[in-house]
């Protein structure tokens, strides 16, 4: 169903039920499915986050200064994509760690050219350190990145089955949107992804499917066309 893929990723779930920090064997699960959908021919762009190490919006960072606590935010993602990126080479994927701050010992620039060419080998390209500037989220650097190596779809796993019109763990009653439009989201402030993310992939017409990533083949499952999660589209 889709060629080419922008898989966007929590920290928190690679935490699994630690919460903080690396699961091990969490990380080896995600990877094992990713193993799985790169053999099908998929070419696979990664954006994580890096909340199960340092969130900057949250209480560990109320008295620092915002753009510190982002640029530590950021560092946070790179080793979240490193853990990444040896797990899947341990499968036998070769994967690319781009980094949107420069820090060549670790990890590639980000050149956009550089990261299709990458997917076009069949590499997977893991794109770490947001887009590199604070003030801006990983879910806007996963809806960036999608438009500018031209993926067909943006995914989103999350803890729950997609989107719904309240938080399903607190509102045993909330309502489930098998599809569901960018403008109601925006109309509706639903907490899905960051605002600007889902605006970004509005006004460049790009689909999104939220679904369960504790659920497993889910990500096979939403590659392959199945009714998974929530559907996001003009």
């Amino acid at each position: 169903m889709y060629k080419r893929i922008v898989l966007k990723l929590s920290g928190e779930a690679l935490a699994g039920e630690r919460k903080l920090g690396l699961d091990a064997p969490k990380v080896s699960e995600i990877t094992a499915e990713l193993a799985d959908v790169h053999a099908l021919g998929v070419e696979i762009g990664l954006v994580v986050g890096g909340g199960n190490i340092f969130r900057g919006i949250e209480g560990q960072a109320r008295e620092m200064d915002r753009v510190s606590a982002d640029s530590m935010g950021m560092l946070a993602t790179v080793i979240n994509a490193i853990a990444l990126q040896d797990a899947l080479e341990k499968r036998g994927v070769q994967c690319r760690v781009m980094s949107a701050v420069f820090m060549n010992q670790l990890a590639e620039p980000y050149i956009r050219r550089r990261a299709v060419r990458h997917l076009e080998k069949g590499r997977v390209v893991i794109f770490a350190a947001g887009i590199g500037n604070p003030f801006f989220s990983t879910d806007t650097a996963a809806s960036l990145r999608a438009m500018e190596i031209k993926a067909d779809v943006l995914l989103k796993g999350t803890k729950v089955e997609g989107v719904y019109n309240a938080d399903p763990q607190l509102v045993k009653d909330a309502v489930k949107y098998d599809e569901i439009t960018y403008m109601e989201i925006l109309r509706q402030g639903l907490k899905v992804m960051d605002l600007t993310a889902v605006s970004l992939c509005k006004d460049n017409n790009l689909p999104m499917i939220i679904f369960n990533m504790n659920r497993p083949g889910n990500i096979r499952r939403v590659v392959m066309g199945e009714k998974v999660g929530s559907l996001v589209t003009a």
